[in-house]
């Protein structure tokens, strides 16, 4: 199938004195696609949110962002296009309510600088609503951040990244340190972003994580792109084995080639 892509990340390239983090990466999502990045510690995960998020420059490659070619990102560019990141680290303010949370640095006021609340609460009240908050606790705008569990914490600031705009959230490992049922939160609300027609960069370690939203998979291992595969063609059973079988001898399963879009050219095609 045919799909129209978003963002593209074309050959990047990235070394610190010497030491190779990304080579020849390319990753792509169409709007309103789930995309999981998986791979270990070391994978070279964080060093591609930091060239998305304009914190790094490429040493080569470039960004497609709507056919607009890009050398490099920048966090301004981020927010024109629509690109949102949520980082591992929280950055809440768990004692203030969920409304100053969500427009935390953006605040909404009149000509003479006082604050539209009632708007800034109205429009928290429509998102949180968007994003399928359900618990009382979680839904009333006045209320207290630090009063929800960890993973409602964590939606709410996809809710805030999101802000009614974004059209790529880059979620860099939403569910570090998670419970099970916090974790579900999390990803239920991913499967609410993809809903509403946006576009997800999941990164995780955690394939178990991953499988449940992702439409597509995108492995990294020591900086190298080794495996792309539709979530149709592999079971989570299949995605352990490939994972696995790279993490412990640094080569792919010969059983799982033919399914792996990266590597068949006519395959790619076809779903490009």
């Amino acid at each position: 199938m045919r799909t129209e892509k978003f963002f593209r990340a074309v050959d990047l390239v990235k070394t610190f004195e010497g030491i190779v983090a990304l080579k020849h990466i390319n990753i792509d999502v169409a709007q309103g696609e789930v995309v999981g990045l998986v791979g270990d510690n070391g994978a070279g995960k964080s060093t591609f949110v930091k060239l998305v998020s304009g914190v790094y420059r490429p040493d080569s490659g470039y960004f497609l962002i709507n056919g607009k070619k890009f050398e490099r990102l920048t966090i301004s560019d981020c927010q024109q296009l629509g690109i949102t990141i949520v980082h591992q680290e929280s950055t809440t303010a768990d004692k203030q309510t969920i409304w100053r949370n969500v427009f935390l640095g953006k605040e909404l006021t009149y000509p003479l600088g006082f604050l539209k609340i009632n708007e800034m609460k109205r429009r928290t009240a429509e998102l949180l609503e968007g994003l399928g908050f359900v618990a009382e606790r979680a839904t009333s705008p006045d209320n207290v951040l630090r009063n929800l569990s960890g993973g409602f914490r964590q939606g709410i600031q996809l809710a805030r990244a999101l802000d009614f705009t974004a059209n790529l959230a880059i979620l860099d490992e939403p569910t570090v340190g998670l419970s099970l049922a916090e974790s579900q939160i999390v990803l239920d609300f991913v499967s609410k972003i993809k809903e509403k027609g946006k576009s997800v960069i999941l990164i995780s370690h955690n394939i178990y994580h991953l499988y449940p939203v992702a439409d597509r998979f995108v492995i990294l291992d020591r900086g190298s792109k080794v495996g792309e595969f539709l979530k149709k063609d592999m079971t989570i059973d299949d995605m352990s084995r490939v994972l696995v079988s790279i993490a412990r001898t640094g080569h792919f399963p010969k059983e799982f080639e033919d399914k792996n879009i990266d590597s068949n050219p006519i395959v790619r095609s076809t779903y490009d």
